[in-house]
């Protein structure tokens, strides 16, 4: 199993595109891999036949070094290749995290009630999880197959100051853990289902957990008019010209980092980041959950280049088809719910970058205009930025938001920048 991603440590085996004993050349598809961001292509290094597949699709949480199939050589007998022992296929210590020492467990909340519930030693349990997380599905996994103890040991005798505990369950009486739904059948009441959660969820979940613990969100609102924007979509769509809302958005947040370089930069270990080139990354709804493929060099093209990019990279990641560089090492993330309602909202960082901006639906209302005192109707969006306060403060923020929002009610001013 490859590293077919920076930050990846396990994979599943979606579909195997070669079977045993056909001739393989170097370049050629082996099969498609589940990381923690796509379903990725592996190719083969060499030419040869493919003789035994040892982890079949639907393999899931292979670690990286984990042996998956045998080749040989072209010419070799692939029906007598020999599978090596584990010791010689264990996968070198730099290739995967350090196992832990055996008194070094990790158990999550939920494991560690249900052993201590039962009385079950936690090193009887085979931990699923990352890093060796003993998972609660491992625990109930440990449940099923230990017997269950003769005698139940006599609890401590009471407090007279505390109430009386209830009743200890009887020896052989099921826990008090809903039961597992039978596959097939209807569930029943009380039952639950287990669905194990995808690489791509488990690295979302992770993120956004690391985002929201570790970094200082500020977030700052503004209203934008679109009538403009909405006034130049029209003109270009009589010239057969398709472009969104959305790639205006693009257009206008790449130039205004250009114009502020100062909010276009990342946090590293060392301190604020400046950033060299201008990568947006939008964010994109899978069925496997959120992922943000990068428009790069934005500022540098046009709102119809950017078009064809987004709507190129969107349903490359509908598809899970997206290449490690096609999501990685973006400098300012866009997340758009305008499509759905959304009036307004406020997006969570993308570690390491700085900023997020959030982008609700337009709508019409009456203002004001304060130069001959008459209510005229406007199409106001509202765009909330998330920023990373150790790096965008709130004047910051506030400056990049006005300059944004000028960009945006007057397209015009971002072919001059």
């Amino acid at each position: 199993m490859p590293a077919l991603s920076p930050t990846m440590e396990e994979g599943n085996i979606v579909k195997w595109l070669k079977k045993e004993g056909e001739a393989v050349a170097a370049g050629d598809a082996l099969c498609e891999i589940e990381t923690d961001k796509a379903v990725v292509t592996m190719e083969s290094n060499d030419d040869g036949v493919m003789a035994k597949i040892l982890m079949e699709e639907g393999s899931r949480s292979v670690r990286l070094g984990t042996l998956i199939a045998l080749m040989v050589e072209e010419g070799q007998d692939w029906k007598q290749v020999e599978i090596p022992p584990p010791e010689v296929v264990a996968p070198p210590p730099e290739a995967v995290a350090p196992r832990l020492l055996p008194y070094q467990l990790r158990l999550s909340p939920a494991a560690r009630h249900i052993l201590e519930t039962h009385g079950l030693d936690p090193k009887l349990a085979t931990p699923t999880g990352p890093r060796g997380l003993i998972t609660k599905e491992d625990a109930l996994n440990l449940l099923k197959t230990s017997p269950v103890p003769k005698t139940t040991p006599a609890p401590p005798p009471p407090s007279p100051l505390q109430p009386k505990a209830a009743a200890p369950p009887a020896p052989g009486s099921r826990p008090n853990i809903p039961p597992l739904s039978t596959p097939g059948k209807p569930g029943a009441p009380g039952t639950f289902t287990e669905i194990p959660a995808s690489n791509i969820r488990r690295v979302i979940a992770q993120r956004l957990t690391q985002s929201k613990t570790t970094i200082p969100h500020a977030y700052a609102s503004v209203d934008c008019d679109m009538a403009a924007v909405m006034s130049l979509r029209k003109t270009l769509a009589k010239e057969e010209i398709k472009v969104s809302v959305n790639d205006f958005i693009i257009k206008a947040a790449a130039v205004t980092l250009k114009e502020m370089p100062e909010v276009n930069v990342t946090w590293s270990d060392n301190g604020p980041r400046p950033l060299d080139s201008i990568h947006i990354a939008i964010a994109v709804a899978t069925d496997k959950g959120l992922i943000t493929p990068i428009i790069k060099d934005a500022a540098n093209k046009g709102v119809q280049e950017i078009s064809a990019n987004a709507k190129a990279l969107a349903q490359k990641a509908r598809d899970g088809k997206l290449l490690p560089e096609e999501y990685q090492g973006g400098s300012f993330s866009i997340s758009n719910l305008g499509m759905f309602g959304i009036s307004g909202f406020s997006a969570v960082i993308n570690p390491p970058q700085s900023c997020i901006l959030a982008v609700g639906t337009s709508r019409s209302e009456l203002r004001l205009h304060e130069d001959d005192q008459t209510l005229r109707t406007q199409q106001l969006m509202t765009v909330t930025l998330s920023s990373d306060g150790r790096l965008v403060d709130d004047e910051l923020a506030s400056r990049f938001l006005d300059k944004f929002r000028a960009n945006l009610e007057q397209p015009q001013r971002m072919i001059l920048v």
